[in-house]
């Protein structure tokens, strides 16, 4: 085998992972692809035979190019119109998310991690998704295990404080059936009484097609707006049920082509989120 060889096959070996990291840093599956392209990149130019552990080097690789990314990444959503919501990725067909477990993949918790710093949600990721070492994690982000340790602590208290427990994937599946069938009915008693009371609805357009361009929040008016939406958005579109991210979603399709997925959080109180993908640019997995 030559050095090319075994260069691309521990490279091969390592990539589901590499992409798992980069698209829980970024959310987005462009940008993670890309990620992953610039790590392959500096491995061909790495010193490779002075390299003890391939997997080790190409994850801290891509762990910090990621950071310089999400820095960068923010600076461009200052000019995205409307709210911003991840790419979502297709976990049914298996993509190469590359996680042993599937923590830090739902689309609300990918929300919540734009608020972290860079680093601290480079060590959130690799401690819950791939659970790395304390002291690994450390060395990849640069600073001690102490304050590696504190990073991951601030990282899962704030996500704590801003969501409730959500219920189990059965539920999830249950209620994301329930508000589709009373969306589409414009059923304003059904919907409000499927809503938490505090409900925010999310749509992601990027201006590129109609959506509301702020969110929405409350249940009487989230119910209010979704039944008078019906006749128009519901009307002649096909509905697949998906999973997105681990979780169920739901699937819109008119003339054979995908222009939303939808999917819903929920706790105890009901649903507390409905996120709509409308944004062609983010409906590539489920075309």
């Amino acid at each position: 085998m030559t050095s090319l060889d075994q260069a691309e096959s521990e490279f091969a070996a390592a990539r589901p992972r590499l992409f798992g990291i980069a698209y829980r840093m970024t959310g987005s599956v462009a940008d993670a692809e890309d990620l992953v392209q610039e790590a392959w990149l500096r491995w061909q130019l790495a010193d490779r035979a002075a390299v003890r552990n391939p997997e080790a080097y190409l994850a801290t690789a891509i762990t910090r190019l990621a950071i310089n990314e999400s820095q960068t990444a923010r600076a461009r959503r200052e000019t995205y119109v409307g709210p911003w919501l991840p790419e979502p990725v297709d976990t049914a067909a298996d993509p190469q998310v590359g996680a042993e477990r599937g923590a830090v993949l739902e689309l609300a918790v990918l929300v919540l991690l734009e608020k972290l710093t860079p680093t601290e949600r480079a060590a959130y990721v690799l401690r819950e998704a791939f659970d790395y070492p304390y002291r690994e994690i450390a060395e990849i982000v640069q600073t001690t295990e102490g304050a590696t340790r504190q990073l991951v602590s601030r990282a899962r208290k704030h996500l704590a404080d801003e969501r409730r427990a959500p219920v189990d994937r059965a539920d999830q599946r249950t209620l994301l059936e329930a508000f589709v069938a009373a969306a589409r009915a414009g059923d304003l008693a059904g919907l409000e009484e499927l809503f938490a009371q505090d409900v925010v609805s999310c749509s992601d357009s990027n201006g590129v097609v109609r959506a509301a361009g702020r969110p929405l929040v409350g249940a009487a008016v989230v119910a209010k707006i979704f039944a008078a939406w019906a006749p128009g958005f519901w009307a002649g579109a096909e509905v697949s049920y998906v999973e997105a991210n681990g979780q169920a979603a739901v699937r819109l399709r008119k003339d054979a082509s995908t222009f939303a997925v939808i999917t819903v959080t929920a706790s105890a109180e009901g649903i507390d989120q409905v996120m709509w993908l409308v944004n062609p640019a983010k409906l590539g997995a489920f075309r």
